[in-house]
């Protein structure tokens, strides 16, 4: 019976490139300062890599929607290198098919990267996808912003919340985050705002504004993991494991009949439950040391701290506003400023997130570094709150 894949693979470099308005780049020299980083944290040799997989979203990177591009801008040696894309959890997508194929023994030493040249669609926000069934069904007629606004109202109604009070809950979220990236030399964004600033800024689609939707960038992030015996071998100290590693996909209900109340993410539970025990996990808000989570807008990562079950069921917006979330409260959220500060290019972000971690599991995460973590937590949410794929990832400090 399958039992999971705790600390069988350890990261053994990672890297990531600064993030932004990157017009001087073509997504290969993003690839490339993301890839240097990592290969050289590693201690390896490209000719090392037996395997990778390739991560983006957005047609401006593909070539045949192939995984040539990295092969190329890398130069790699002739390896199966796999393109893999699953919404907005795509980075950490690439990271599953790299971690994998070490479990599984299929390779010793496997890369994954991701890059999105989101910037270069000349879009203002995610560019439009292509029409068909699917697509309709996601988003006919429908916005980003609008879709989670539609998230804030379902959650205010069911928990009885009043509009004043989530407002500023899902305000702290964005304020928190700035704090935190102003502090992120590699950040998109990097200043401090008020909470008179997010609650006075445009309105973008009610509760949420200007301050509480994430930007647009460009940006890469990579990894390299292998077997904790390998990492050893190799001269690592003080490994970074993977504790769990959980995908959930829609099946459709939620869009489908009644059931789903609108006010959190049916495929997050479900993710979050098999991660937990994956990873050994009984008690996430005393366990776990820190998260990043897909804080596409500000409500998203209030709702998420519930689906992840750190917070109370229509308590999270009480935690943030209590600086639970806090760089000094009890568990740390987007400590290095989350999508809020980074953006989302898209083939990128959960890759982005996971190289916080491991920094902060490393204690080289300079001014944000928090005291002693063992334990960090990625997540992604793709597509709609009605429809979408959650991914989490947990990985923490090698006790074998």
């Amino acid at each position: 019976m399958a039992s999971g894949i705790r600390d069988k693979v350890a990261i053994l470099g990672m890297g990531c490139s600064k993030f932004g308005e990157r017009w001087d780049c073509d997504a290969e020299d993003l690839i490339m300062e993301a890839y240097e980083e990592c290969v050289k944290d590693a201690g390896i040799e490209t000719s090392q890599i037996d395997a990778a997989w390739f991560s983006t979203a957005i047609e401006e990177v593909h070539v045949g929607k192939s995984a040539v591009p990295l092969s190329v801008a890398l130069r790699l040696p002739y390896i199966p290198v796999t393109r893999v894309e699953n919404m907005c959890a795509s980075g950490t997508e690439a990271f599953r098919g790299a971690v994998y194929a070490v479990a599984s023994g299929a390779a010793d030493i496997a890369l994954a990267v991701g890059v999105e040249k989101l910037k270069d669609t000349g879009y203002g926000g995610l560019p439009q996808r292509g029409r068909g069934p699917l697509n309709d069904m996601i988003n006919p007629n429908a916005s980003a912003p609008g879709n989670f606004a539609q998230l804030a109202t379902a959650y205010r109604q069911k928990h009885g919340v009043q509009a004043s009070d989530l407002k500023r809950g899902i305000a702290q979220v964005s304020v928190k985050s700035h704090e935190n990236g102003a502090k992120n030399p590699k950040a998109h964004l990097q200043k401090a705002v008020t909470m008179d600033t997010v609650l006075n800024a445009p309105m973008i689609a009610e509760p949420l504004g200007l301050f509480d939707c994430c930007g647009v960038s460009d940006g890469s992030a990579a990894a390299i993991v292998t077997t904790p015996e390998i990492a050893r071998k190799l001269g690592k100290k003080d490994l970074v494991t993977v504790k769990a590693l959980q995908l959930a996909v829609s099946n459709g209900t939620e869009s489908s009949h009644s059931s789903w109340d609108g006010s959190y993410f049916m495929t997050t539970r479900q993710a979050a439950q098999r991660a937990y025990k994956e990873a050994d996990i009984t008690n996430p808000r005393e366990q776990v040391s820190m998260f990043e989570c897909h804080d596409c807008f500000s409500i998203t990562e209030l709702v998420t701290a519930e689906d992840l079950y750190i917070s109370k069921e229509g308590e999270a917006w009480k935690d943030f506003l209590d600086g639970f979330y806090n760089a000094d409260g009890k568990v740390p959220a987007q400590i290095d400023g989350g999508l809020k500060c980074f953006g989302h290019p898209i083939g990128a972000s959960g890759l982005r997130m996971l190289y916080e971690m491991y920094l902060q599991l490393h204690g080289r995460a300079g001014a944000r570094q928090l005291s002693n973590p063992s334990i960090g937590m990625t997540h992604n949410l793709g597509g709609a709150p009605h429809q979408n794929v959650s991914s989490i990832a947990i990985v923490g400090l090698y006790n074998g």
